[in-house]
This record gives C-alpha cells, sequence and structure tokens, in this order.
C-alpha cells in the first residue's frame, strides 16, 4: 500500500510540474505576442483611431438600457474587475479542459476589446494570455466608460457595420438616439454572432438572442417581468415602423426594391 501511494504522489508530481512549466511556457509566449503587439502600434495610437472614427458614437448619448443590456449579458462584473475576470476564466478553464479543446473563453469586454483592436479570431492559449495583458494595460490607462465607447465602436455588427452608430442606421434607418428598448437590446445581441444574429440573417434568431438578452437583465435585477413584457410589446405593436417593412423584405424581397 505504501509502495502503490508512492507511484501515484509520483505520477501526481510528475503531472502538476508539467502543468506549471506548459503554463509558464503559455504564459511567457502569450508575453511576447503582447509586447509585439505593442511594438508594432502603440495603444495610445490604436484607441486613439477608434475615438476618430467618423460615426464614433458615445453610450452616454443613447438610452441606458443599450448600456445595462451589454453589460448583463457580456461582462456583469465589468464594473467590478481589472479587466480580467477570475471567476469567468475559473469556469471557462474547467469547461475547455472538459472538452479538450477552447469552446469557452471568459473573456471581459476590455479582453474583448483587446482582441478586436490587436489580435486575430485565433484561438489559442498564448492568444488568450496576450489578450489578458492587453486589457489590463487598457484598464490602467482608460475608463471604464471609455472603454465601453471603444468595444461599442470597434466590434462587428455583421453586414459590413463595424459601429453602434453605422449597425443602427442599417439595421433600423435611424440614428442610435432614437433606438426605443426593443431595438436596443435586438442589436446587443447581435455581435456574439453576426452571421446567425443579424436581422438581415435570420429575425427568429435575433430575436431568440434578444430574450437571451432581456433574461440576463432579468437574472442582473436590471428589470423585471413586467419591463421584459413591455420592452417586446414595442416591436409587437408596431413602435418601430422600420421593421414592419423590414421584414416584408425578408419575406417577398421580389416585392420590395427601396429599403426604408
Amino acid at each position: 500500500m505504501n509502495h502503490f501511494t508512492k507511484v501515484v504522489k509520483t505520477v501526481l508530481g510528475i503531472f502538476l510540474g508539467t502543468m506549471i512549466l506548459c503554463m509558464g511556457v503559455l504564459t511567457l509566449k502569450g508575453y511576447k505576442e503582447y509586447r509585439d503587439a505593442l511594438a508594432e502600434k502603440p495603444l495610445e495610437q490604436s484607441l486613439e483611431e477608434v475615438f476618430q472614427k467618423e460615426d464614433f458614437i458615445s453610450l452616454s448619448e443613447i438610452s441606458p438600457i443599450y448600456k445595462d443590456a451589454l453589460i448583463a449579458v457580456e461582462d456583469h462584473r465589468f464594473y467590478n474587475h481589472p479587466g480580467v475576470d477570475v471567476i469567468a476564466i475559473g469556469r471557462a478553464v474547467v469547461n475547455d479542459l472538459r472538452a479538450g479543446a477552447l469552446v469557452e473563453g471568459g473573456s471581459t469586454i476590455t479582453q474583448q476589446l483587446a482582441k478586436n483592436i490587436y489580435f486575430s479570431q485565433e484561438k489559442s492559449f498564448s492568444r488568450k494570455i496576450a489578450e489578458v495583458f492587453m486589457a489590463m494595460k487598457i484598464e490602467s490607462e482608460y475608463s471604464k466608460e471609455e472603454i465601453l465607447d471603444l468595444y461599442v465602436n470597434s466590434i462587428y455588427y455583421g453586414d459590413g457595420y463595424y459601429t453602434l452608430k453605422s449597425a443602427c442606421e442599417g439595421y433600423f434607418g435611424k440614428e442610435p438616439e432614437a433606438m426605443n428598448d426593443y431595438e436596443c437590446t435586438l442589436l446587443v445581441g447581435v455581435p456574439n454572432a453576426p452571421s446567425v444574429y443579424a436581422p438581415t440573417a435570420s429575425m427568429e434568431l435575433a430575436e431568440k438572442r434578444q430574450n437571451q438578452v432581456l433574461e440576463a437583465m432579468l437574472r442582473q435585477g436590471m428589470i423585471d417581468e413586467e419591463d421584459k413584457q413591455m420592452i417586446l410589446a414595442q416591436e409587437a405593436a408596431g413602435d418601430s415602423g422600420f421593421f414592419i417593412v423590414f421584414r416584408f423584405s425578408v419575406l417577398f424581397p421580389s416585392y420590395l426594391c427601396v429599403r426604408a
């Protein structure tokens, strides 16, 4: 029995040692990717390019429900972490190990911003580590509100739209300031998978994603069930005239040549 215990301890020791060594190598590789990215283009220059976009818009200019919905569904601990959510990463690591692949990222809004600005969509452990370093640097130099503004003006909304303003004008035919709560919660869900959730791809799937957004808001206590039903009723009651035309154009494209 003592011999068996020693063997088990030895095997576990080798396994843990190997894991620590691998993590060390990946961390060094990720740090190098982070440093190389900054060497190619400094952070201030990269983010200033976003601020200077012609169609840049601040979240302070539109309905506050957009920001609430965004935080609820993408990063509900946004205001309580330094760019990296340890709890979310821990959950993602467990799920990734179970799957034997990177199936869940645990990325914060700041990490997503770092990826959008500096890195490709490649999924690798070293790339995730590079994103962590970049996210922490962003958080050390920019306010939370600036990070949110940078995020909504650099993510992809589908159909060639890379800013909140262009997506709002393209999908709803209006300025972001004029969005109602239904449109806000619908648009927030699109960047998760634009090819799937864009209204032009599938209104049914877009609305399913919107329901996930509203359920996240419910869990965070941002709205109650009555609020949720009122938001959904806005579109059902035809509050957004654009959607009446839009739905018709999707169902009967040959009968509509000009978009509202």
